[in-house]
C-alpha cells in the first residue's frame, strides 16, 4: 500500500491542477447548466482526464485500498471538479472493484444528484462490477425500486455496456423488467434512461427493441420513443411512432 502521506499528496495536486485550470466565467456556466449545488471550479473535461492520467502516473502500484483513500478524498469536498475526478479513478482502476464497494458507488450515487456524475458512475463502474460479479444483480433489483430516481436510473444504465456491446438477451431481459415497471414515470432522467439504452441496444439488435416497444409505446412517453426509435429502419421508426401517437401518451411533446 502507498502511504497515507503520499496518497493525501496525489489528492492535493489533483486538486491543485483543477483549480488552476478552472475559470470563473466556465464555473459559473457549468454550475448552471448542470442546475447543481456543488463548487465548481471550472476546469474542462479534458483537464480533468489530463490530470488524472499524470496523478496515475505518480502511483504505479496503486492497490484497491489506495483507490478508496483516494476517491473517499475526492469526493469528499463539495466540488464538483474533484468529484468528477474521483469518478475518472474509478473508471481507470475499476478492475480493482470487488463487490463489497458497491456499497461506496451507491453512497456516491445517492450524493451526486447530477447526471454528469451519475451516469458514468452507474453505466461504466457499476455496469462493469456487475458483469465481472453477476451476483450483484440483486442489487440492481433493489435499485431498480429505489425512492430516489437517480438510484433507479442507475440501474437502468448498469445494463448499458453489455446492451451496446452484444445485446446479451439475460441483460436485455433485466433491463426490460426494469424499464417495463418505470415506463409511465413522469421524471424526465428515467424516460430518458430507458431511451438511452434502447437506442444504443437498437444499434446492435434492431428486432429485439421493436419486439419489446412495439406493445408498449402507447405507454412510453414522446422523450423515450423518439430516441429509442432513432437507429431503427424507416417502416419500423414509423410503425412505432404511430403507435405512440394512437396509444394518446401522456408524455411531453
Amino acid at each position: 500500500m502507498i502511504e497515507s502521506q503520499a496518497l493525501s499528496a496525489i489528492v492535493e495536486e489533483v486538486d491543485s491542477a483543477l483549480r488552476a485550470a478552472g475559470t470563473p466565467e466556465r464555473a459559473a456556466a457549468e454550475k448552471q447548466y448542470l442546475k447543481s449545488d456543488l463548487l465548481f471550479y471550472g476546469a474542462t473535461l479534458p483537464v480533468i482526464h489530463a490530470t488524472v492520467k499524470a496523478a496515475k502516473r505518480a502511483c504505479r502500484d496503486l492497490r484497491r485500498p489506495d483507490l478508496c483513500v483516494i476517491v473517499e478524498m475526492l469526493w469528499h469536498e463539495p466540488v464538483h471538479d474533484r468529484r468528477m475526478a474521483a469518478v475518472e479513478f474509478l473508471e481507470s482502476y475499476v478492475t480493482l472493484l470487488e463487490p463489497a464497494d458497491l456499497a461506496l458507488i451507491e453512497r456516491f450515487i445517492r450524493e451526486a444528484r447530477t447526471w454528469a456524475l451519475v451516469d458514468p458512475l452507474a453505466a461504466n463502474v457499476t455496469g462493469n462490477l456487475v458483469q465481472r460479479f453477476p451476483h450483484l444483480e440483486t442489487e440492481l433489483d433493489r435499485w431498480s425500486v429505489d425512492p430516489d430516481f437517480w438510484v433507479r436510473r442507475s440501474a437502468l444504465l448498469a445494463c448499458l455496456l453489455p446492451l451496446r456491446r452484444t445485446a446479451d438477451p439475460a441483460v436485455f431481459a433485466r433491463f426490460t423488467r426494469y424499464a417495463d415497471a418505470m415506463l409511465e414515470e413522469r421524471e424526465f432522467f428515467i424516460r430518458k434512461a430507458i431511451a438511452w439504452v434502447l437506442r444504443e441496444t437498437a444499434k446492435v439488435s434492431p428486432q429485439l427493441v421493436v419486439a419489446w416497444l412495439r406493445p408498449r409505446a402507447g405507454r412510453a412517453s414522446g422523450v423515450t420513443v423518439r430516441e429509442a426509435v432513432r437507429h431503427l429502419p424507416p417502416d419500423e421508426r414509423e410503425a412505432l411512432m404511430a403507435a405512440y401517437r394512437a396509444g394518446g401518451s401522456t408524455g411531453p411533446a
